[in-house]
């Protein structure tokens, strides 16, 4: 029997972000997650052997790929309706974990156990904010990069995802910061010298 699963997880790339700000340039889901997966390795990376916690990273990066893939089925929904009150918020995540499960129900029965786990990661407390702080460092690489092309649309959106990280406290997405994040205000040229 033929599975839409893939097919279905393809078609991230046709859900664009941040729906009710203009943008000089789309983000989809599919380079969104991408780069929360990039991000999240990184930080994995840092916890284990700068901050001697570790966690495993491959398992956090795969969710990673996949933390935003019910929105295939659900669209993106922008953050200010999302959290705009616990109802809202409780209310959506069922609608998520719904999707999940009809992704989930699209697999052979011999794949259904592995993206369970995939979609449901059994992961410490630290390693969910490893996730959230990847998936808010993302928002903010996009924030900047619009700044950078003269968008002051996303200049409250930045210091919005600059506090959310302060309050995450996570040790690897400060020390990412503090490294890396600088050279995405720079140009092509700026970062190759």
């Amino acid at each position: 029997m033929a599975s839409n699963f893939f097919s279905i997880i393809s078609r991230m790339k046709y859900i664009n972000r941040w729906g009710l700000m203009r943008n000089t340039s789309f983000e989809n889901l599919s380079t969104h997650s991408f780069d929360v997966a990039v991000i999240t390795h990184a930080l994995s990376l840092i916890s284990t052997k700068r901050l001697n916690i570790p966690v495993n990273g491959e398992k956090l990066t795969v969710f990673a790929l996949f933390h935003d893939a019910a929105e295939t089925l659900t669209g993106d929904l922008p953050t200010p309706v999302k959290y705009h009150d616990e109802k809202i918020k409780n209310a959506y995540k069922l609608v998520e974990d719904a999707a999940i499960e009809k992704l989930l129900a699209l697999l052979p029965d011999d794949l259904k156990d592995d993206y369970n786990a995939v979609f449901y990661p059994e992961i410490s407390e630290y390693e969910k904010t490893i996730i959230k702080a990847a998936d808010k460092i993302s928002a903010l690489i996009k924030c900047i990069e619009e700044e950078k092309c003269g968008n002051r649309e996303f200049i409250k959106a930045k210091n919005t995802q600059l506090k959310s990280l302060q309050k995450l406290n996570c040790p690897s997405a400060n020390i990412y910061l503090e490294e890396f994040l600088t050279s995405f205000e720079k140009t092509l040229d700026e970062t190759t010298l």
